[in-house]
């Protein structure tokens, strides 16, 4: 029985996928299921194609969205090393050398996959036709495609098109089909695409595929058969129900698990569709399919396989995974619960370390508890006797020293851990974030970019790239690279893309340079977004947001939402965010400055300046002091003064000549820092200072 598509005509869309591929990173074409979107991506891959040196195909299908990176397996190498940032990174280098890519369905991306079609369209490094139902949820990263304005949008909506009819159409032509070729459905409607080989021994033969290929059910592409229109599976697979499809998913199990996966995305395909079957796999296998999910960054299914393994039977390794999958969630109180099972003195040196690394890290940050944090620390230090555990739990504590306010001890223990022989990656990570960061706020700026490297390098843990980051655009901005600063922050949530929490601790680290540049309207679409993003979330970078919203909301005389800003930044703030204890202080000065009450503000100025040099962030103190001068605190030169001895640098000149100028009320001198202000991009302060000029 024959389907009367109604489809949508070939022109204009293929001039303008033509000139979407032409003036942007390509087309995405969005219509309902049915409307000959995938015809017209094959039209303009034919017409567009002599341009590129190669056209590849990804075809996202619904088994696909749950694995990451399975649609992408065949045109990528999914190492079995490496986190996600350097599995992406190694992605899109891999596939951007100017190939046309399109990838159809793409509302069926796993996130790892649609991150990497972002970061394709973003970077131009590949370009692209992608189709989109706009009829079921999709990634975040697929509606920013469009969102963004990356890619021309192209909506198709036929006339006569009924959504309705057509489901009817299908499913008549489904039951309509020879029996063999249903069979051939049904397994698609579990799995899709199956390997060639595999479907006609389940369904009955060769000749099953080939009758379900001659009905127009199936599409056979080299060695792999998939269904000829995605609504055909669907069709099957509702006809079929829970029951039976367990049995067919059963069958599939025992069939593909009978030889040892070939990579890491076989492997976790696998390990998915054996979930919910009749054939559990081992619990070692499902736990180890639980690491790889974590270590590509899926969190989600790296929970749901952990848990899997942890109800079949005890695994150390497995808890230790769903605590990691949990906590980076945001999901502190379930993760400490998951730790809390185990019992230390059993444990063997390395998985003592195994199970300390995260549960200190998850009391520290997520539970909000430094104090306990550290002392468990401390005591899992006097349990363990190899030099690489202690550098690695030396490492983390000096995280803990640089967020608990005290930078100074956190480089003199990050130092040590970097000069050690004994430093693992992991330990790496943590000391070069930590000395990059504490340095930066120091003031000892060319003590900055060694260990961000080494740490940024090291790759353990991913989100500390986002403190090396920090260190560098908070040297940058007190040297007066802005730009550069802007340019460091955007790359590293760029690299990030839609990512939770990572963009919005990148947008935080945008939000500040733009509040240095006084691009304050855009720091505070930036940091809304960011504190709502991490106000689940138990790390310090969501009180940092408020704190920043706040005073980007003073400065713009927003009173009443800038007090709401400076309350939540209050309400979060402790031991664990008292690094950014400055912030705070000058997040008071500018609400209060808001409300009028200049002689507070510069109070509040004065104060964020002395907490800031108490806790030896010479120069954070200068930046706030930059800001008390624009304030109008006519006390403020022989501060600045002082610690400029400390920490000389651009800002710290500016700052100093600012606030000079305005004890001498010389207009001559303020109008000459403006226009020094002006130089470096710091528009708002100079604005500040023309205006003190009178």
């Amino acid at each position: 029985m024959p389907i009367d598509w109604v489809t949508s005509p070939s022109e204009p869309a293929l001039r303008l996928i033509a000139a979407g591929v032409r003036e942007r990173s390509g087309a995405v074409l969005i219509g309902p299921a049915g409307v000959g979107k995938t015809t017209l991506a094959r039209e303009a891959a034919s017409r567009i194609g002599s341009q590129f040196d190669r056209v590849d195909w990804v075809i996202a299908t619904a088994p696909m969205a749950t694995v990451p990176f399975a649609a992408f397996a065949h045109v990528i190498d999914v190492p079995d090393t490496g986190k996600t940032a350097e599995v992406l990174r190694n992605a899109r280098q891999s596939l951007g050398d100017g190939r046309l890519l399109v990838v159809d369905d793409a509302h069926l991306l796993d996130k790892l996959s649609a991150a990497l079609v972002y970061q394709l369209a973003v970077s131009g490094a590949a370009s692209l036709i992608v189709t989109v139902s706009p009829n079921g949820p999709a990634a975040d990263e697929v509606s920013a495609l469009w969102r963004d304005d990356l890619l021309e949008r192209i909506d198709l909506q036929p006339p006569g098109h009924d959504d309705r009819r057509l489901a009817t159409s299908v499913e008549e032509f489904v039951a309509s089909l020879p029996a063999p070729a249903h069979r051939v459905l049904e397994y698609l409607a579990v799995d899709d695409p199956l390997p060639l080989a595999e479907i006609a021994d389940l369904a009955g033969g060769r000749e099953a595929v080939a009758e379900a290929e001659r009905s127009g059910a199936v599409v056979v592409d080299g060695e792999h058969v998939r269904p000829a229109h995605p609504l055909f599976v669907d069709a099957v697979g509702d006809a079929l129900g829970g029951p039976e499809m367990r049995r067919l998913r059963t069958e599939l199990v025992e069939r593909l698990g009978a030889a040892p996966p070939r990579d890491v995305v076989a492997l976790l395909r696998l390990a998915v569709l054996a979930l919910d079957s009749d054939r559990p796999q081992p619990t070692a296998e499902v736990a180890t399919a639980a690491e790889e999910a974590l270590r590509l960054g899926d969190l989600v299914l790296s929970e749901r396989l952990a848990r899997a393994a942890l109800q079949r039977a005890p695994n150390f390794a497995a808890r230790v995974t769903l605590a990691y999958a949990l906590a980076w969630q945001g999901r502190g109180r379930d993760a400490d619960s998951v730790l809390a099972e185990v019992d230390p003195t059993a444990l063997s040196e390395s998985a003592l370390m195994m199970w300390a690394l995260p549960r200190a890290a998850n009391q520290f940050w997520m539970l909000s508890e430094p104090e306990r944090a550290t002392a468990f620390l401390l005591a899992t230090r006097n349990r363990v006797s190899s030099p690489e555990a202690r550098t690695t739990l030396d490492a983390l504590s000096a995280t803990f020293a640089m967020n608990a306010g005290n930078p100074s001890r956190a480089k003199q223990i990050a130092d040590r851990v970097l000069a050690s022989p004994s430093a693992d990656d992991t330990a790496v990570g943590w000391a070069g974030a930590a000395a990059a960061l504490s340095s930066a706020r120091m003031g000892l700026f060319a003590e900055v970019d060694t260990p961000a490297e080494r740490a940024i390098a090291a790759g353990q843990p991913g989100l500390l790239r986002f403190t090396s980051g920090f260190g560098q655009t908070t040297a940058m901005v007190l040297t007066g690279e802005l730009d550069a600063a802007q340019t460091l922050a955007r790359g590293l949530t760029d690299f990030t893309q839609l990512q939770q929490p990572g963009r919005a601790i990148g947008e935080v680290l945008i939000a500040d340079v733009l509040i240095a540049k006084g691009e304050l309207e855009a720091a505070v679409k930036l940091l809304r977004r960011a504190a709502a993003a991490l106000a689940p979330t138990g790390y310090s970078w969501g009180p940092l947001a408020w704190m920043l919203l706040a005073q980007a909301l003073g400065q713009l005389g927003a009173t009443a939402e800038a007090g709401k800003a400076l309350s939540r930044a209050e309400s979060r703030h402790g031991l664990k965010s008292m690094l950014f204890a400055p912030e705070l202080a000058l997040a008071r000065a500018w609400t209060t400055s808001a409300r009028g009450d200049q002689h507070g503000a510069i109070a509040a100025a004065r104060e964020a300046a002395r907490s800031a040099e108490r806790g030896g962030q010479a120069a954070v103190a200068l930046r706030v002091l930059l800001d008390a001068a624009r304030l109008g605190d006519v006390r403020a030169a022989d501060h600045i003064a002082r610690l400029s001895a400390q920490c000389d640098c651009v800002v710290g000149q500016l700052a100093l000549s600012h606030a000079r100028a305005v004890t001498g009320r010389d207009a001559d001198a303020l109008g000459d820092v403006a226009q020094r202000y002006a130089a470096i991009g710091m528009s708002r302060a100079a604005a500040d200072a023309a205006a003190q000029a009178g």
